[in-house]
């Protein structure tokens, strides 16, 4: 299991601070929470957060970009110094050719699927990507409750993984806490061939 702190709820005066607080915690990659108050209401980062991160930081940067049009983006964020870059499967009209981006660029792609997305929207991709979001949370605001009805979603991912190839890594994002995070890990546990089931918890 990987854990990966969100900065979203970091006090920014402090942020190279609480990340290496982080560090020395056991944290293994740092979550960059990108919203652009379009598909989500909240702004947050821009590609000078991640930026400065990198700076600060060896680990793996996990940045989920939830924002409309992130063909725009793309290219941005990862010379900013993303290790990871997730996309919505909800904003992409062109999936295909953004994920292929993301990896002709040297990152490794994720795509994202909202609690209200049946799983089998990602059928099409998920042999593209190195990563499957699951949001147990609505995207857009920190502290939010757990939704117990995503976790279902991790079992059913299993079916659209050709047994050709590795499992994805699996990231559960929103709501980790120390009662809900044993009921999305042992749900991952049903994967005979998962690589790791990667769980997303706030910075506090």
């Amino acid at each position: 299991m990987i854990l990966s702190a969100s900065i979203l709820s970091a006090d920014f005066a402090h942020l190279a601070d609480q990340i290496r607080e982080a560090e020395l915690g056991g944290v293994d990659w740092i979550h960059i929470d990108v919203m652009d108050g379009h598909f989500v209401p909240n702004i947050t980062m821009g590609p000078f957060i991640v930026e400065t991160c990198r700076r600060i930081t060896k680990l793996p940067l996990d940045v989920h970009l939830m924002i409309e049009k992130p063909e725009n983006h793309i290219e941005a964020f990862i010379k900013a110094g993303a290790t990871y870059l997730s996309i919505h499967i909800e904003t992409c009209p062109q999936v295909f050719h953004n994920l292929q981006t993301i990896r002709a660029l040297g990152c490794h792609p994720g795509i994202v699927v909202n609690p209200g997305t049946p799983i089998n929207a990602i059928s099409a991709v998920v042999h593209l990507v190195d990563m499957v979001l699951i949001m147990s949370v609505n995207p857009g605001a920190s502290g939010q409750e757990f939704l117990s009805e995503t976790i279902s979603k991790i079992s059913t991912l299993k079916a659209l993984i050709p047994s050709s190839r590795e499992s994805p890594l699996i990231e559960v994002d929103g709501g980790i806490t120390p009662e809900t995070l044993p009921h999305a890990y042992s749900a991952g546990e049903e994967f005979s061939y998962l690589q790791v089931l990667f769980l997303r918890t706030q910075m506090v």
